[in-house]
Parts: structure tokens; C-alpha cells; sequence
């Protein structure tokens, strides 16, 4: 979608220019922007340490676009996998937004807002037995992982805020 447009007086000469949705750095200086098709500024006009806390790590299996994940240390190295509440250890520490091969490299989001769920109820929102995917009711039985993963208030956005999880008895 390009930006808006707006006139300009370019030395006495009206002139149409359309605003900038993106930055490609200093060239860029003293421009007018606007949101983009989201509704939001993109990344690239954002001052620098201003972003979405991320990393790429590789994936040590297949990922869904919206998978809460789990990093682990792989024979040494970072590798990130489904988060899974019948596993003590699989705990959700960050989501994908995009699905990924397994041995790919994802973008792991830490926190913010998970954009590529579907089907959520309104409310506090549990790492879910099922891997990868999170729900309203949290897992009762021995040995499972009871985390609270952050809060949906549609069924199509989890905002993000992992906590401590508790491995039941």
C-alpha cells in the first residue's frame, strides 16, 4: 500500500509527494511518513534500540506460524523448539510469528504481541499440553507445567508476558 500523499511548494512549483512508510536511513532525513497497511510504523523509522525484542535461533523441529517456543541448549548451541506443558523444562520463554522448517532459522520474538494465533478465549492464557499452543485452562495433572504465558482480549492476539512456570506435584 503507498503511503499518503500531500502538496508540497518545491520552490514555487506544486508539487505531489507521496509520504514514506519505510526508512532507508539518512537519505530518508526530514521526510514525512506514515503508517503502513497494519496501521503502524514500520520498524525502519523507529529510532535505534527502539524494536521488538527478538533472535535468530535455529529450530530443532518444524514451527507454526504462532508457536509459544522453548530455547534449549543443543549439544552447546541455542536451538528452539515447541513449548510444551507435560514436559518440566519445555517452559515458554518466546513465540514465531511466521512457521519455520526444522533446522531453519527463526525469528524469536520475547515479548509483544502474537499476531498469527487464531481461536483464543478472552482472558489469562496457560502454556497448553498440546506443544506450541496455549489456552484459558490451566494443566492439572502430576508432573505437568502450569505457566501463565500472557493475556489474549481477542481470539486472534496473545499479548506475551511468560512467568515463572510451577511443575506440579
Amino acid at each position: 500500500m503507498a503511503g499518503n500523499k500531500y502538496l508540497s511548494n518545491n520552490s514555487g512549483v506544486i508539487t505531489e509527494i507521496i509520504s514514506n512508510q519505510t526508512s532507508a536511513g539518512a537519505g530518508d532525513a526530514g521526510k514525512i511518513v506514515s503508517l503502513s497497511s497494519d496501521g503502524r510504523l514500520d520498524l525502519t523509522l523507529m529510532p535505534n534500540g527502539i524494536a521488538p525484542d527478538t533472535y535468530s535461533i535455529v529450530a530443532s523441529e518444524a514451527l507454526s506460524a504462532g508457536n509459544v517456543v522453548n530455547v534449549w541448549n543443543n549439544a552447546g548451541v541455542a536451538n528452539v523448539r515447541k513449548a510444551d506443558a507435560t514436559v518440566a523444562g519445555k517452559e515458554a520463554m518466546g513465540f514465531v510469528l511466521s512457521a519455520v522448517s526444522s533446522g531453519a532459522t527463526a525469528l524469536v520474538y520475547f515479548e509483544g504481541n502474537n499476531t498469527s494465533v487464531s481461536g483464543l478465549t478472552a482472558g489469562k492464557q496457560y502454556l497448553s499440553t498440546t506443544a506450541g499452543t496455549v489456552t484459558t485452562t490451566p494443566p492439572s495433572a502430576s508432573g505437568n507445567v502450569v505457566q501463565v504465558v500472557g493475556f489474549s482480549a481477542s481470539a486472534t492476539e496473545l499479548n506475551f508476558q511468560s512467568r515463572e512456570p510451577i511443575v506440579l506435584a
